[in-house]
């Protein structure tokens, strides 16, 4: 797979991309991710990439010129390109699974009040978002989805099993986890984790993912298989 990233902020995605899981993926060549400086492709000496809105408004939106040139010089026929923006869908696990299986993913970060009606018509294939809520950019918006997207790309992580008992793989809550020393703070681990019965262990997890997801978000079982 391969990921682009348009954003007005590459070095907010430097660490990011070095670092554990997601650096390790690119060493094995499982994913190559690439960002891209939006100023690159700014008008004239100062790099212009905004400009305030037609019929006012107190912020400026990035222009469709630099940003659709952006965006035409990294895509490919098989592409699909996402927007980054509060009033996207919704992303979740399963979006993030079937993203995993795209070829080419290119993800464009906005920045102030967003961009030209006219790039999202003519450039932009998906519009996501990670939450109901404002960032200053979309950049960090495009960290979480390529971080969510990469970890479901076959060999990055170390051991499948970690991929199906997370959170949200079967539309339910994690299981409490325990390491040593069995007891800390005046408090012991539960006993069947200790018994060795791995029929026990399994059905006492079941139960504490279930009664964490019922207190919790009990708009999953809507949404469950079983």
């Amino acid at each position: 797979m391969q990921i682009d990233i348009i954003t007005l902020f590459p070095a907010m995605l430097t660490g990011f991309l070095s670092e554990s899981m997601m650096g390790r993926a690119q060493e094995k060549d499982l994913v190559k991710i690439e960002t891209h400086d939006l100023r690159k492709w700014g008008e004239g000496k100062w790099q212009i990439t905004d400009d305030r809105p037609f019929g006012g408004g107190a912020g400026m939106l990035l222009k469709p010129e630099p940003l659709c040139e952006a965006i035409d010089s990294v895509r490919k026929k098989e592409s699909l390109t996402i927007y980054l923006t509060p009033d996207g869908e919704p992303f979740n696990h399963e979006m993030a699974v079937a993203l995993s299986k795209e070829s080419h993913l290119v993800l464009v970060s906005g920045h102030y009040e967003g961009i030209d009606q006219r790039v999202r018509e003519s450039r932009i294939d998906r519009e996501v978002s990670i939450g109901d809520y404002v960032l200053t950019n979309g950049t960090l918006p495009a960290a979480v989805l390529v971080d969510a997207v990469v970890r479901q790309i076959p060999g990055v992580l170390g051991a499948e099993k970690s991929l199906t008992q997370d959170s949200f793989q079967r539309n339910v809550l994690g299981f409490p986890q325990y390491t040593r020393p069995v007891e800390f703070d005046g408090m012991r681990v539960p006993e069947v984790l200790l018994s060795g019965n791995h029929k026990e262990i399994e059905r006492w997890r079941e139960e504490r993912a279930l009664e964490k997801t019922r207190e919790r978000r009990p708009d999953l079982f809507s949404t469950k298989d079983t």
